[in-house]
């Protein structure tokens, strides 16, 4: 878990130098350039993830009931365009393998840059239709709950293992909260791991939802 919490530290440290980096680029071209912070949310439709290559006759779990997120989130950009990084912590209660049952639950832990388009960039007032892409890592450990005593006397472990992910995601969005659709996948070209999610999105950027009811900022 240690080597997990190194890696975010680093990754975030990467984030931190891109958003100081667009903020010198809008500085020297006079852009009007906004910040902000908030929190993003996701309900996964499903969810399947393939542990890396340990020679098991069913190394993949899913789950379709049950799997939330909650995590942090920032952006930089305008109207039109947003960069945003963000990480979460996702739980699917009841995710198990149907075909081999080891144990329960699985929890992800994805960590992104998005670049987002329109109504996903979160900083317009009026409505409208957007889209993002973005991607990073996701840190994934099927069984969290435990092995079964079975599978546990095998040597079997469940720790966790880190994919690559590329997310693309569709939706509507005003001032300052979204609802998107997406689809993120993930692999390792080390050791064959995979991971899959779909679901919704919804992202709340507080400075701009704080408008909506400031009757100052519309002047």
């Amino acid at each position: 878990m240690s080597l997990v919490i190194n890696d975010i530290i680093k990754i975030f440290s990467m984030f931190k130098k891109t958003f100081l980096f667009l903020v010198l680029v809008s500085a020297s071209f006079h852009l009007q350039a906004q910040f902000g912070y908030g929190m993003t949310a996701n309900v996964d439709l499903y969810q399947r993830y393939t542990n890396p290559d340990k020679n098991e006759i069913s190394p993949s779990a899913g789950n379709a009931l049950l799997n939330l997120g909650l995590g942090p989130k920032i952006w930089l950009g305008g109207k039109k365009v947003s960069f945003s990084a963000e990480a979460m912590a996702v739980l699917g209660m009841t995710g198990f393998s149907t075909k081999d049952y080891k144990g329960m639950g699985m929890v992800a832990i994805p960590i992104m840059g998005k670049l987002n388009f329109n109504g996903l960039s979160t900083f317009d007032r009026e409505g409208a239709l957007g889209w993002n892409v973005g991607g990073g890592v996701q840190y994934n450990r099927t069984e969290a709950y435990g092995l079964s005593d079975e599978y546990a006397q095998k040597g079997i472990t469940r720790d966790y293992f880190k994919t690559i992910i590329a997310q693309v995601g569709y939706g509507y969005g005003i001032s300052g909260f979204t609802m998107q659709g997406f689809v993120r996948y993930g692999w390792n070209p080390d050791n064959n791991a995979r991971t899959l999610n779909i679901g919704l999105i919804s992202d709340f950027n507080i400075p701009m939802l704080r408008k909506i009811t400031n009757p100052e900022s519309a002047l």
